[in-house]
C-alpha cells in the first residue's frame, strides 16, 4: 500500500514540476525532494526505518530551542562543556534513563574512586543505579 502511494506521489511531483517556472521556490522544493528520493523512500525496503522523525525531533528540541542561550556560555570552553552536558543528558533520555538520577549517581561513584578501566559501566546504556536517587 505504501509503495503504490509513494510512487503516485513521485509521479505527481514530477508532473507538477513540469508545469512550474524553473526558478520558482516550489520547483526548487520539488527538485530537492526528488533529488533525495532514494533516502526518502528507504523505509519501503527496510522495516527498521521509521517514516516518522518525530521521536528524533523531540529529542533534539531542547538543544535547538536553547541554541541562542547557549551562545552566551561565556567562552569557547564553557560552550564545549555545555555541549557535552547536553549530549550526556539526551543520551541518557534516549536510553530510558532519568538524567538527574544517572548524573548524580555517576558523579558520586567517580568521586568515590570508581576505577577508570570500568568507565563503560557508567554509560547510560549500561548503567545500573547502586543507590537510586529520590527526586
Amino acid at each position: 500500500l505504501s509503495a503504490s502511494r509513494v510512487e503516485n506521489l513521485r509521479l505527481w511531483l514530477e508532473s507538477q514540476l513540469a508545469q512550474l517556472p524553473a526558478r520558482s521556490t516550489l520547483a526548487d522544493a520539488i527538485r530537492y525532494a526528488l533529488g533525495r528520493w532514494t533516502g526518502l523512500t528507504r523505509f519501503l525496503d527496510d522495516g527498521r526505518i521509521e517514516l516518522d522523525t518525530n521521536p528524533v525531533e523531540r529529542a533534539i528540541r531542547p538543544v535547538a530551542l536553547g541554541r541562542k542561550n547557549h551562545l552566551f556560555a561565556g567562552s569557547d570552553g564553557g560552550a564545549e562543556r555545555w555541549a557535552i552536558l547536553c549530549s550526556l543528558i539526551e543520551t541518557a533520555k534516549l536510553n530510558g534513563v532519568e538524567p538527574y538520577a544517572w548524573l548524580t549517581d555517576v558523579l558520586r561513584r567517580m568521586a568515590d574512586g570508581h576505577p577508570a578501566n570500568r568507565i563503560g559501566e557508567l554509560l547510560p546504556w549500561a548503567w545500573k543505579a547502586e543507590n537510586p536517587v529520590k527526586t
